[in-house]
């Protein structure tokens, strides 16, 4: 006889079996993964990760050893208190840190194009960037050009050039 429905009669038993040593080795690997991305944050944003003491601690520690083999031990420790940690949690902070960090790299790139466009367009420039985003402080915006431009015909270096792009970059991540 056969089953209505496509589905396999034993898929409710593989539940009940034991992992595989594979499986095992999978998910330790996955969470030493896991691990070795909280070792990369700095850390402002490593505080915002929710993690017991013991776990911090292992961090910490992996950020005060220099030798390789000693690191790498440290990185399966710390892969091991993963076990105890809340993954999902975890995991969800990291991937808003990954979108915020797509945002700012995104606020770098307008900025950089608008103080490129802004510098070598003169006027013509202003006014698109005017007409784009009435909210600017034009005064401001436009003191920072004519500061630039001076710069950049005296072969100065290029302080003004930095303070216009940080005008910009944070003017768009306040319109965003």
């Amino acid at each position: 006889m056969h089953n209505s429905d496509d589905s396999n009669p034993y898929d409710e038993f593989d539940e009940d079996l034991p992992k595989s040593k594979t499986q095992i080795k999978e998910e330790m690997h996955a969470l030493q993964a896991l691990g070795k991305r909280l070792t990369e944050l700095n850390a402002a944003k490593l505080a915002e990760v929710p993690m017991d003491a013991t776990l911090e601690e292992g961090i910490a520690t992996f950020h005060r050893i220099k030798s390789r083999e000693a690191r790498r031990r440290q990185l399966q420790y710390i892969g091991k208190l993963m076990r105890k940690a809340d993954v999902e949690a975890i995991e969800a902070v990291l991937e808003k840190h990954k979108e915020q960090d797509h945002q700012h790299l995104r606020f770098d790139r307008m900025a950089e194009e608008w103080r490129e466009r802004l510098l070598t367009e003169g006027k013509e420039g202003q006014s698109a960037f005017f007409d784009a985003h009435p909210g600017v402080d034009i005064q401001q915006l436009r003191t920072l050009i004519r500061e630039s431009n001076k710069e950049i015909a005296n072969k100065k270096a290029p302080t003004n050039q930095r303070k216009l792009f940080r005008y910009l970059r944070d003017f768009f991540m306040q319109e965003d």
